[in-house]
């Protein structure tokens, strides 16, 4: 099973202030494991939403609008992809990090979606394209 961890925004991640060399270090260490017990398959530290823009949705129209955005408690500061065996398991992980942010934070754990939780409507042609648009990727890391 894939989960994405999800860390939290802070006021202090949204200002753009950057992590210590301790919470860096231990963060390392904790990737270390991560990849050495074959979990992480990515993760990455985000931007403030300051950096980013959203494009809304309405038919056929797009709207753009440029960050920063109001409800920090609702952004993401930085992300994993980890394949475990069950939610258990990510938790179990996620009680091993080091507090991400400085004072109180919030990690969010998603299980990311299946070819197989679809169903029906994942057809075997829409199965195919999606497995070769995988192996694609694979090739051009």
């Amino acid at each position: 099973m894939r989960f994405m961890v999800i860390v939290k925004a802070t006021k202090e991640s949204e200002a753009g202030v950057m992590p210590s060399t301790q919470l860096l270090t231990e963060m390392g260490k904790f990737n270390e494991e991560l990849v050495n017990a074959g979990v992480m398959l990515a993760g990455d530290g985000l931007q403030p939403s300051s950096k980013g823009a959203r494009v809304k949705f309405s038919g056929n129209m797009r709207t753009v609008i440029d960050g920063p955005f109001a409800e920090t408690k609702e952004l993401i500061a930085s992300y994993w992809i980890w394949q475990v065996k069950s939610k258990e398991e990510a938790i179990a992980w996620v009680k091993r990090c080091p507090n991400p942010m400085p004072g109180e934070s919030e990690i969010e754990i998603r299980q990311v979606f299946e070819a197989d939780d679809f169903g029906a409507e994942f057809t075997p042609e829409l199965r195919e394209q999606e497995e070769r648009l995988r192996a694609e990727t694979a090739k051009k890391k």
